[in-house]
């Protein structure tokens, strides 16, 4: 399952940890593998070492990182590092999947993202990557002004290319306003969770026990009814 976003910095790795918690809490073996991570040259931890610490998946891989906070494949050719391949990519994903029941692979930045290149030369994207190993996807969005345009060229985007998709909300403010609820009703018949604002920081054990109530049976939580969340989040 690809974990991609309507553009960067909207939740991805706290809603891939969230995923990671809830189906592990349902049984299943997890691996979450991060293809291109960059802006390592702070020394900070990067996205999978936050996953881990929220929710301990059985597995956790980053197939390339880079210094430079840039799309993967600018980051590759700025720091004169090798591009990462698309289908060395895809078998270390898929060399994953023979050994865990679920694999969540999180993107950089938005859908069209370059990430490498191909054998041709060719740039390659998330929604190649998703294309490539038939996996469905996961749209992570904001809650603000903005975020149903962004949503909506994301998924059909998606839908083009033949990949199901479906949305969870990466952080739902606290104190919503109207905007934010207008937004929730466009984005429920794709909606497949929402997150609370600052789970991230979030005790790794708080985190684990809440996460399957923020998304539906379809990543493996137990929401259900939208109009009685919508009333306990009022």
């Amino acid at each position: 399952m690809l974990v991609t976003g309507t553009d960067t910095e909207v939740g991805k790795t706290v809603v891939t940890a969230a995923i990671t918690a809830a189906a592990q809490a349902a049984g299943l073996r997890v691996a979450v593998v991060k293809p291109g991570q960059s802006g390592t040259a702070t020394g900070e931890p990067g996205d999978v070492d936050a996953v881990t610490r929220l929710a301990a998946p059985l597995t956790g891989r980053t197939l390339a990182s880079y210094p430079d906070p840039l799309a993967p494949l600018a980051a590759a050719r700025v720091a004169e590092l090798e591009p990462l391949e698309l289908y060395t990519a895809v078998d270390a994903i898929r060399a994953e999947v023979d050994k865990h029941d679920l694999v969540l692979v999180e993107g950089a930045g938005g859908l069209l993202v370059p990430m490498g290149l191909r054998p041709s030369g060719e740039a390659w994207t998330v929604a190649d990557l998703a294309v490539s190993l038939g996996a469905p996807a996961v749209v992570v969005a904001r809650a603000g002004l903005g975020t149903l345009n962004h949503t909506a060229l994301t998924l059909e985007a998606l839908e083009r290319r033949a990949v199901p998709a479906g949305v969870v909300i990466g952080a739902w403010p606290a104190e919503p306003q109207l905007v934010h609820w207008a937004n929730l009703t466009e984005l429920v018949p794709n909606l497949l969770g929402a997150l609370p604002a600052g789970a991230g920081a979030m005790d790794p054990g708080v985190f684990r026990r809440s996460a399957p109530g923020w998304l539906t049976p379809d990543l493996y939580g137990v929401l259900d009814d939208w109009r009685t969340w919508a009333e306990d989040a009022g």
